[in-house]
Formats: structure tokens, C-alpha cells, sequence
């Protein structure tokens, strides 16, 4: 079959061939017809990433769209190495395909896909986000950030706060459903106010940053030993974009309400991610109007647009 295949970690992809895969016990073969490219993808295929493999070459891609062999269209994630979802034909278990609703089309129900699981999976699997509660969005610039502002107020946020560096992007998240918007563009010491500011009245905090800004955050955070205890604050974790590693003090956490958790592969199990995805794209059927920029690309083009780096807030999906 065609696919896109990784034979070293420091190239991008080749359109070349590859073996088909045939179904196991309890497993789904999908004819592929959509894949989204999206930073977790990235680092798979470059071996940067805590769930890449180390035996090639492969086939990338940790998701997709496709048909199963009755025909039926549906969403499928976490298919079996070596077979990801960028080719001809993938595989992956049975329960990890969800039937689409014919309202969501391709290209839009794969590039909803990561998003999703950075969104949905962040606040119903980890922060346990309930209606009239309040979220601060760091990193909401990017397509999963622009998501998370949207699922935020779907799923009943009272006020969000939205923070990122593109200034062009941050004035028009406002239209998404942001409330408040922080630019990351000050010195450690004017953001660090700024947040403490903004996270009076916070219950939610989604990080796709970590690095700098996060240890701003934190630190706004942090109290003086009030005698009625700091405000409780879910903070989850979901991307490094701005650093893998941070300084955290000890006393920040005794001093703060902050419980500090993350979201992805591993802290969420593949039930829940299901379950979080399947929620996802009944909402997007029942007219929950979730937007997402996307540009769809010919898989053959695999190789020339590995390394491109489109608009903010754009995902590449690419066609089989």
C-alpha cells in the first residue's frame, strides 16, 4: 500500500510503500481517508515524544477517519504500531473507533481529533470541569488552545481567560468565546501580576505551554498563609510548547491551592479517551459548532509538508 513511511528519526516522512496490515482478534482494519499532522504526531515520528517507538521504520500518525469493511465511517485512534494512521489502510482495536455522525465531515472529524483529547479529555477526564465554573486557557492561540476556549464555554464555563504571544490571534479570540485575553509579551514580573489578577474567581487552568509562563503562573498562584486556605485550582498540564522543564519551589505548592496534574497518553486511559472523543463528535453532530481552520493536503505531499509551519491555529490534514 501507499503510505507515508518514517525510516529515520531525523528526516521527515517519505511517500513510499508499505505492507498492508491485516485485523486481529478483536481489531478493526479502517481504509483510511483522512489524517491530521498535529505537534504530538510530530514528535512521534522525530522519537522526541514519551509514547515513540524505537523500531523502523513505521507508518505515523496516532489518528484518523476511515471506513471499516461494511462500510460504516469512523473516527479511530491508537492504531498498532507499526501501522499508523497516515496510509492506504491501518488497524487498530475495536473499541478504539467511534462511529461518525454523517453531520461531521473528513477532514473536519480528523482534525478535531488531537484537539479533542487536549480539550474534552483535559476537562471532563482530569479537571472534572462542572457547569458555572471558571478556566484560564495558557497557549490558547494555537488549534488546540482555540479549541479548549470553544468546549470551555460548551460545556457551561462561566468565564474563560485566554493567554498567548499573537497579539493579531488574541484580539479576535473574543469570537470564540474568551472573556478575557492576557498577552504573554511582559516581563516575568508584570505577567506574574497580571495572573494573579486574572485567576481571582479561576477553577480550571489548561497549560499547553509549561516553560516560563507556567512558572508566572504558579507563582501568582501562591499565597501568604491565609487562615481560610488559598483557592482550590485544577491545574492540568497538556503541552510543553514553551519548555519541557520549569523551577518549582517547594513552598509554592503548600502555599497555593494549586493541584498540579496532567492530560494525555497515559493519564488518561484509552476508555476515556473514547469516551471524551465520542462526546466531542456528538456535540459537533448536535450543532455545538465547534470551529477548526484546516487545510487539507494530499498524502503524497507528506514529505514537502512535514516541516511547514502553518497559520496559527490551522491544522493540516492530509488525504488518502
Amino acid at each position: 500500500m501507499n503510505a507515508a513511511v518514517v525510516e529515520s528519526f531525523a528526516k521527515p516522512p517519505r511517500y513510499a510503500t508499505f505492507p498492508e496490515p491485516t485485523a486481529g482478534e478483536r481489531e478493526a482494519l479502517v481504509k483510511v481517508r483522512a489524517a491530521a499532522l498535529s505537534n504530538l504526531v510530530r514528535g512521534q515520528a522525530s522519537g522526541s515524544h514519551y509514547s515513540s517507538g524505537s523500531e523502523l521504520p513505521f507508518v505515523p500518525g496516532n489518528d484518523g477517519v476511515g471506513t471499516l469493511p461494511d462500510g460504516k465511517r469512523v473516527y479511530f485512534i491508537g492504531p498498532r504500531a507499526p501501522f499508523g494512521t497516515m496510509a492506504e489502510w491501518s488497524v487498530a482495536a475495536a473499541s478504539r473507533t467511534i462511529l461518525l455522525p454523517d453531520a461531521v465531515d473528513d477532514v473536519v472529524a480528523a482534525a478535531l481529533g488531537n484537539p479533542g483529547l487536549a480539550s474534552w479529555g483535559a476537562l471532563l477526564g482530569r479537571a472534572r470541569l462542572q457547569s458555572g465554573e471558571s478556566v484560564l486557557i495558557n497557549g490558547a492561540t494555537g488549534v488546540a488552545g482555540q479549541q479548549a476556549i470553544q468546549v470551555a464555554k460548551h460545556l457551561g464555563a462561566r468565564r474563560v481567560v485566554a493567554t498567548g504571544r499573537e497579539e493579531a490571534v488574541l484580539a479576535r479570540l473574543g469570537t470564540l468565546g474568551a472573556d478575557q485575553t492576557i498577552s504573554l509579551r511582559q516581563s516575568p514580573e508584570e505577567l506574574t501580576a497580571a495572573f494573579r489578577q486574572a485567576l481571582e474567581g479561576i477553577d480550571v487552568v489548561l497549560d499547553f505551554l509549561w516553560g516560563p509562563s507556567a512558572e508566572c503562573l504558579l507563582a501568582a498562584a501562591k499565597g501568604q498563609g491565609a487562615a481560610q486556605g488559598e483557592p482550590r485550582v485544577r491545574y492540568v498540564q497538556i503541552g510543553s510548547i514553551g519548555g519541557d522543564a520549569i523551577t518549582l519551589k517547594a513552598d509554592l505548592l503548600r502555599a497555593s491551592g494549586v493541584e498540579l496534574m496532567g492530560s494525555g497518553l497515559g493519564s488518561l486511559s484509552a476508555a476515556a479517551i473514547v469516551e471524551a472523543l465520542r462526546a466531542m463528535f456528538d456535540a459537533q453532530a448536535a450543532g455545538a459548532g465547534l470551529k477548526i481552520d484546516v487545510e487539507a493536503v494530499a498524502l503524497n505531499n507528506v514529505e514537502a509538508m512535514w516541516n511547514c509551519v502553518p497559520p496559527s491555529g490551522r491544522r493540516i490534514v492530509f488525504t488518502v
